[in-house]
């Protein structure tokens, strides 16, 4: 079963590319307008990964504790930033709020998965510490930045209700809390959603990448299922805390609403990050 995995030539990428050629050219044809981002999109994907491969290379090479810490780190500072970037509904410390929030949620769950579940030996072994930590950002990430969204607009759209009842004694977790569950639902959603179909619809990303590198289905399912539960609580521990840091900086501690503190960005800016 353990075939190694098959090497790709450019000349085999460049033909996977002609794919990308026939979406743009129906957005063209169809005056869709997002040919001119989908291949700066393809663009920057292809120039992103082929730099970190490099880097992943030399840092699978190195086995150096030093060096795989300073990716995990990186990666969960821009995938703090990426979130709000994502993200429509701005207010002051949105920045912190959500890199504190996905940097304690994933490193959480990376040190469980590592230490006490797969008990990998050294902790920070790159393909086992590199993977898992970007899997769980890049969930995390599409979690935060939906749970952003919907707390804003929750907010913003029952204003008064939630005015009347700080008026009426309540606190701000009383009078916001059907706008807090609304965005932890929200960014619960597509997790959840992956994990309904997992096997039945789809074979996520980790899985599929094991078969095609040759690993037992048995042995790549075990892996997805440990994945899956890791991912659902990185995701559910980022958007909670994202909400609740967002519900601190939104209201005082007299309970006032800081409603004007909630700024809504141009669509088209939000779809360029």
């Amino acid at each position: 079963m353990n075939r190694a995995a098959i090497d790709l030539s450019l000349l085999q990428l460049a033909i996977a590319s002609v794919l990308i050629v026939l979406n743009g050219a129906i957005s063209i044809a169809m005056r869709l307008g997002v040919a001119r981002r989908l291949f700066l999109a393809a663009g920057r994907m292809v120039v992103q990964l082929f730099l970190v491969g490099f880097i992943l290379r030399w840092v699978f090479a190195s086995q150096q504790w030093s060096l795989v810490m300073l990716v995990m780190l990186t990666m969960s500072l821009v995938a703090g930033v990426a979130a709000v970037q994502r993200s429509n509904r701005h207010y002051p410390g949105v920045w912190r709020n959500s890199i504190a929030s996905i940097f304690f949620s994933s490193w959480a769950t990376v040190a469980m998965a590592l230490f006490v579940i797969l008990r990998i030996h050294p902790w920070y072994t790159p393909q086992y510490a590199i993977p898992f930590m970007g899997m769980i950002l890049g969930n995390s990430i599409s979690g935060v930045s939906l749970a952003l969204d919907r707390l804003g607009e929750e907010l913003t759209t029952h204003r008064n209700q939630v005015e009347t009842l700080l008026a009426l004694g309540a606190s701000r977790w009383e009078a916001a809390r059907l706008p807090l569950r609304s965005a932890v639902s929200t960014g619960m959603i597509p997790t959840i959603n992956v994990m309904v179909v997992a096997g039945i619809v789809t074979l996520p990303g980790t899985m599929t990448g094991q078969l095609l590198a040759g690993v037992d289905p048995l042995t790549a399912a075990k892996y997805q299922i440990v994945i899956m539960f890791v991912l659902a609580s990185a995701t559910t521990i980022a958007t909670v805390g994202t909400v609740w840091l967002s519900l601190r900086q939104l209201f005082t501690s007299t309970h006032q609403f800081l409603y004007w503190n909630i700024n809504q960005r141009n669509q088209a800016e939000a779809m360029s990050q």
